[in-house]
């Protein structure tokens, strides 16, 4: 079975999206979003559950035949961005934007599902299709409250796929790995304490500052004297606010930033060696520092025989060309959470502009090609009956 879109459907998909990149709301706050969805299944005769872990839906799409389990994911939310593009049916939420491609995520997810259950007989298994919402809301996510809220009670899945854009990709091609796809995504906040005084008594005081610059220092140390070379680490710091005035020196120092690993290993060795530094680095100035550390997302793991089941897909319908070799990401992801549960895999679509520079997802300026939306559809749609078909056979 290969899925292909009409005309008419590839229009109500770029409505739906461009529905929704006007309409954005950001994570747990998502409620008319969920109204949209629900009104899609329904118009689409898709029997579906509301309100789990707040705005989170799951559509069933059940074949003509019994058989396994597979799941389509996609995430619902936008984030607290005030979008600078120029397109017409940009924001109309200020301080509001889909700037990392959860419209698209959604639409074309409705798209599949309006593919899957025109053709539900010839379906030998049960499709769900999971909306989520707060994949934004790190450490928290979405993804781990659904589930813990029932999403997956009645019915396992046997394997579970998502699809993320990706602008550094060209329209028609497809970013799969076997095994890491996305880091470990763990924050940290700092607050370096001293004493003040007179800029001009620097004797009389311990400088925040100063204890705050010799720790970030020290920082950069850790990925590169610490970590195995062929290993995959990185540390940045996003953040810093001290001071009041030129001619006092701070009390306060407070930095943030973040720390995106693949390796459960490295990861555990990352927040050993950071504590160690900030602790070494403000005693040894006088100072104290409180460490607030958050383990975020774990890395997406692909599970190689479900990866191997996306890349084969694109192959098939698509040729070799659509399915260039990719190096992972270290952005991070709760589609992980789904991965630690359940055998499955994610890839990315590409959707880089025609001609132009694109600009990075979570960029106020991100816009996607919309030509990609049709390939997007068609993938999920033909990887869950892919997927379904192997697992009848084995």
């Amino acid at each position: 079975m290969k899925f292909e879109l009409s005309n008419d459907l590839v229009q109500e998909i770029i409505k739906m999206r461009r529905h929704l990149h006007r309409n954005p709301e950001v994570s747990g706050e998502e409620q008319n979003t969920a109204k949209f969805i629900s009104s899609k299944l329904n118009e689409y005769g898709i029997p579906f559950v509301s309100g789990i872990a707040g705005n989170g839906i799951k559509g069933i799409v059940d074949g003509g035949k019994s058989g396994p389990t597979v799941a389509l994911r996609a995430d619902i939310d936008a984030l607290p961005i005030n979008e600078k593009t120029s397109c017409e049916f940009k924001s109309n939420n200020d301080g509001v934007m889909h700037a990392c491609g959860h419209d698209a995520h959604t639409a074309m997810l409705l798209g599949a599902a309006k593919l899957l259950i025109e053709r539900k007989e010839q379906i030998s298994g049960r499709i769900l299709l999971v909306f989520q919402p707060s994949e934004e809301n790190a450490p928290v996510g979405g993804a781990q409250p659904m589930m813990d809220d029932g999403l997956f009670d009645d019915d396992e899945p046997d394997a579970i796929f998502g699809q993320h854009v990706w602008p550094d990709l060209p329209v028609g091609q497809i970013g799969i790995s076997d095994r890491e796809m996305m880091g470990a995504s763990d924050r940290f906040k700092v607050t370096f304490k001293g004493k003040g005084g007179h800029a001009s008594m620097p004797h009389q005081t311990t400088d925040a500052i100063m204890i705050a610059n010799t720790a970030i220092m020290q920082l950069q140390s850790i990925v590169s004297r610490n970590i195995d070379p062929l290993q995959s680490a990185v540390l940045t710091v996003g953040k810093i606010e001290a001071g009041y005035r030129y001619n006092v020196i701070a009390d306060r120092a407070v930095i943030e930033g973040t720390i995106r690993t693949f390796d459960p290993t490295v990861r555990k060795q990352m927040k050993e060696r950071f504590h160690q530094v900030i602790k070494s680095s403000s005693s040894a100035m006088g100072g104290e520092a409180v460490i607030d550390y958050v383990e975020g997302y774990p890395a997406t793991i692909n599970h190689e025989r479900w990866a191997k089941r996306v890349r084969e897909t694109a192959r098939k319908h698509y040729g070799e060309e659509a399915v260039p070799s990719v190096n992972p990401s270290l952005g991070g992801e709760d589609f992980s959470r789904y991965l630690k549960q359940y055998p499955g895999a994610f890839f990315w679509l590409g959707v880089m502009p025609d001609n132009e520079k694109p600009f990075p997802l979570h960029d106020p300026y991100f816009e996607l090609n919309e030509k990609a939306l049709t390939l997007g559809v068609e993938m999920l749609a033909n990887v869950a009956i892919d997927a379904l078909e192997e697992l009848n056979v084995t």
